[in-house]
């Protein structure tokens, strides 16, 4: 069975907006709306830095539930490989009531290094390219948007790639 090497994190998004930087014509200032309301909606995303595949999901929140249902989902989009995922020190990610699929193992990072997790580079791309500057009018949205994202990220695989192969990653080797 072949091994796949995954790096896996949630990200937070919700109605808090992301003010950032844009561009505009001279003389005229840039109008971005603001707004502070605290309702959130999760992304879990687990990605192979060696080909840009990944596997994702929206869910309400993050706990060993959702992550139980995130690994599943993981261990379908990759049917035939054992997967060996690194992933930071979140409580649920080693809670108890984990259900880890046997073809997964689950490897953490060292605490307080998120430089060594590339989807932190993708929460960023997703940030950068998806959220900024805008406001929405309910949570539904945020779901959507990020949705919208993570699916055009899917099937770009080379867009995840180009962010995520990182040099010490390269070294890995399998055999």
């Amino acid at each position: 069975m072949p091994i796949r090497i995954l790096f896996q994190d949630e990200g937070r998004f919700g109605r808090i907006s992301d003010r950032r930087r844009c561009w505009a014509p001279l003389p005229d200032r840039p109008v971005v709306g603001h707004q502070v309301v605290r309702e959130y909606v999760y992304g879990f995303m687990a990605i192979s830095p060696f080909d840009g595949r990944s596997a994702c999901l929206t869910l309400p929140w993050s706990d060993a539930q959702t992550m139980s249902v995130f690994l599943r989902q993981t261990a379908d989009v990759f049917p035939d490989e054992f997967i060996i995922m690194f992933l930071d020190g979140a409580g649920w990610h080693c809670a108890t009531d984990l259900e880890i699929p046997d073809r997964i193992r689950l490897v953490r990072l060292p605490p307080y290094s998120p430089e060594l997790n590339p989807v932190e580079a993708v929460w960023g791309m997703i940030r950068r390219d998806w959220f900024r500057n805008d406001v929405f009018a309910s949570l539904q949205d945020v779901e959507d948007r990020l949705f919208e994202a993570m699916r055009w990220l899917v099937c770009h695989p080379e867009t995840i790639l180009s962010s995520v192969a990182y040099d010490w990653i390269k070294t890995i080797s399998l055999t």
